[in-house]
């Protein structure tokens, strides 16, 4: 590699990495395992100058051609590095010294990220007049310090408005009024949670805010208490650790009755 100029190491090795499937299988098979090592171990002992300009070009490539809607492929990482260079030249690192592979080296100007899926925001039809209940509802929610997306997705897991598994499909889409949000979150705090830890439990379990609060969550925390003795601080540890607790309506006994998520018999 030291004859050959920064460009023509990049010629070169692009030319195996744009080779089709067929002709990498012939280079492979019309070599020795020793030669093969020595062909291509000489592009491991390339300066970082070298891989440089190969790796930024096989990186243009899989961004252009993998790049669906909800994926922002931002940066590579050191283990794609390797992967693709393995693919391009179909030969197995393995076979290599360790200190040859990690020699390897992205541009400077890339860093070593994951790829990142952007969330959609949550759509909700509403009318005027539901709009401007939602809106205080989430006002109920501003002193979690949430997100306005955060807001809307707890408030509409829990009413129904988006998917959420813990409901199946027996929840309606509905509204919540800013007294019946309030006095839900009140019972709460007076179970010792304190904002913070409401905040915690919000985004462990959104649907909470649509439980039943009399029949489901007040008779849920007097079984905690009664039957099983928790309560206090081992009442607050353990609606952090386990809300869904709160919203349990069924008891199958073993007898399973397809309502899994809100059975005690997850208890």
């Amino acid at each position: 590699m030291s004859s050959l100029t920064p460009r023509q190491a990049r010629v070169r090795f692009g030319k195996l990495a744009e080779a089709s499937p067929d002709h990498r299988r012939g280079l492979a098979s019309s070599s020795t395992p020793h030669q093969a090592r020595a062909r291509f171990g000489k592009l491991a002992k390339a300066s970082p100058d070298h891989w440089q300009g190969s790796a930024s070009q096989i990186w243009t490539k899989l961004r252009s051609s993998l790049n669906p809607p909800l994926l922002n492929l931002t940066t590579p990482s050191d283990t794609v590095t390797v992967a693709l260079a393995s693919a391009a030249l179909s030969t197995s690192f393995s076979s290599w010294p360790r200190s040859k592979v990690t020699s390897l080296a992205w541009p400077p100007s890339v860093s070593a990220k994951r790829w990142v899926v952007r969330a959609t925001a949550v759509n909700i039809d509403l009318g005027e007049e539901e709009k401007k209940t939602w809106e205080r509802c989430r006002d109920a929610l501003s002193v979690f310090n949430f997100s306005n997306e955060e807001e809307d997705k707890i408030l509409a897991k829990a009413f129904g408005q988006i998917h959420s598994p813990y409901w199946g499909e027996e929840r309606k889409k509905e509204v919540p009024t800013y007294e019946a949000l309030n006095e839900t979150l009140d019972y709460l705090r007076s179970l010792s949670l304190s904002d913070d830890d409401l905040c915690k439990l919000l985004k462990k379990f959104p649907e909470v805010l649509g439980c039943k609060l009399e029949d489901e969550v007040k008779s849920n925390v007097k079984v905690l208490e009664k039957d099983w003795g928790i309560k206090a601080k081992s009442l607050r540890n353990l609606l952090l650790r386990n809300p869904k607790v709160l919203g349990y309506n069924i008891d199958c006994k073993g007898d399973c009755m397809a309502q899994c998520t809100r059975c005690w018999v997850r208890f």
